[in-house]
């Protein structure tokens, strides 16, 4: 199931109207319609929005997963958020991929460099 069935019938299995539910995520009817029908694919921000209002999980709606709720366990998330991917260990433990190529060392330090100064932008 694509995003869009899966936004359009978490909305639908509560009762609501695109405009009700367009007016919550601050997002237009027009918006929410498109992504509803495919024609469009939600930013990160939006898509957050969606799972918080639904109370489902990100993986759930981007179809990861059939289970709405499945969640990472508190103890394993408080550990992954204090990875530092920069560590040489990590990055020659984990393989770190795109486009089904493995990063390399220089090229996962880019990729962080990279993070941070659009951290810094904001």
């Amino acid at each position: 199931m694509d995003i869009g069935t899966r936004i359009a019938k978490l909305r639908e299995d509560r009762g609501w109207t695109q405009e009700q539910t367009a007016v919550t995520l601050g997002i237009s009817r027009a918006a929410l319609s498109h992504y509803e029908k495919n024609r469009r694919e939600p930013d990160t921000d939006t898509l957050t929005k969606f799972a918080d209002l639904y109370s489902v999980t990100i993986d759930y709606l981007v179809g990861r997963t059939d289970n709405p709720r499945a969640v990472v366990d508190p103890n394993v998330r408080d550990f992954v958020d204090q990875l530092e991917l920069s560590d040489n260990e990590l990055l020659n433990k984990f393989a770190l991929t795109i486009d089904g190529h493995k990063l390399t060392s220089e090229e996962a330090k880019r990729f962080i460099a990279f993070i941070r100064a659009e951290r810094m932008m904001r």
